[in-house]
């Protein structure tokens, strides 16, 4: 079992948290157009061990070869994926500083650091005061790709990982993608954005228009091979 990091926008991490997220897709280095019968599976290497692989037909139309092109960066079923987040932290209260130490010591501080002592920008909120190196108050958020692993409040295990056309996500994908809030949240927030009315009624719009609201206008229409990789949210130790 493996441990790697993924990164998360402040919408998809209060779905992780309120478990209507269980999938994520993920533009991969799959894109050729000269792949045919592309699909993921389970290889075995001497060195490498299993992983997921990124197929295809060698000889389309003439035999059954396979040839591989790249394994899933994500890892395979089995594997965690720790989420990296908008943060700051760790964070103390005025009680737990001793005036007569340098707490900021890599041997004071170290007590301090797990999720219970971080803020995270997708609870809300403006971003808590801390204090810098050279002891100065600061208030701003740390981005999620400088998230250290003692840091991450949620943790992902993988179930399933596949290969797929972006546009050829189903309805319930879409659910499990976490782009299916029919009362509130981003659905309604890129409705009214784009003046639709009845984007909370489909799914597969709401997810269309959350991709493209993080990966750029017009990417929709690009269609591009993506990894699917679904999980499950595992409980805090």
């Amino acid at each position: 079992m493996k441990q790697r990091p993924i990164l998360f926008s402040g919408p998809m991490v209060r779905a992780l948290l309120d478990g209507s997220k269980t999938q994520t897709r993920r533009v991969g280095k799959i894109q050729s157009p000269d792949f045919v019968g592309l699909k993921a599976e389970a290889v075995t290497h001497a060195t490498l061990g299993c992983q997921i692989q990124a197929t295809h037909d060698a000889f389309p139309g003439r035999g059954t070869a396979r040839h591989a092109i790249c394994a899933c960066p994500y890892g395979k079923p089995g594997d965690q994926l720790w989420v990296r987040e908008t943060w700051q932290g760790p964070l103390l209260e005025e009680y737990e500083v001793d005036a007569d130490a340098d707490w900021q010591s890599a041997n004071r501080i170290h007590q301090y650091q797990n999720p219970a002592h971080c803020a995270f920008a997708a609870d809300g909120g403006s971003p808590p005061e801390f204090i810098d190196s050279d002891d100065n108050i600061q208030r701003r958020w740390r981005p999620s790709i400088h998230m250290p692993r003692w840091a991450s409040r949620i943790t992902l295990e993988i179930t399933g990982v596949r290969v797929e056309r972006l546009q050829d996500i189903s309805i319930e994908d879409a659910k499990s993608e976490g782009a299916w809030w029919p009362d509130e949240s981003i659905v309604s927030k890129v409705a009214e954005y784009f003046s639709i009315d009845h984007l909370g009624a489909n799914p597969y719009n709401a997810y269309q228009m959350l991709w493209e609201s993080i990966n750029g206008p017009d990417s929709w229409d690009l269609n591009p091979w993506v990894w699917v990789v679904s999980f499950r949210r595992m409980e805090a130790a």
